[in-house]
């Protein structure tokens, strides 16, 4: 049975998002939490809170044994931009984009 968490428009590149998800995809919960606990990236600290809502979505909606469930998928993908501009010279603008994520989360028992 699977569990599933998502958190979306959340304030961080989906690049440097990925970075992090590609560390804990595959393993099981105990360890990728574990393992986010001491990273020190941003994307850690979030993604470390989407696990731990999956985790309680499975014990409370499926009723599922904690200590069987391992991440079967991660995928985050771009929310929307916000756009902003950065005054240059002789009157010109650059444009700058702040990038939004979409995370998702998926466990499934071992």
């Amino acid at each position: 049975m699977e569990a599933k968490a998502l958190a979306r428009y959340i304030r961080i590149s989906p690049q440097k998002a990925r970075l992090v998800a590609d560390l804990v995809r595959g393993k099981s919960v105990d360890h990728a939490i574990n393992a986010l606990r001491f990273l020190p990236k941003k994307g850690a600290r979030l993604l470390k809170k989407v696990i731990e809502s999956a985790v309680a979505n499975a014990s409370q909606n499926e009723s599922i044994d904690v200590d069987t469930l391992y991440v079967k998928s991660i995928f985050i993908d771009g929310g929307p931009m916000l756009k902003r501009i950065m005054p240059r010279a002789q009157g010109r603008a650059n444009r700058i984009l702040k990038r939004t994520s979409h995370i998702t989360v998926v466990l499934d028992e071992q």
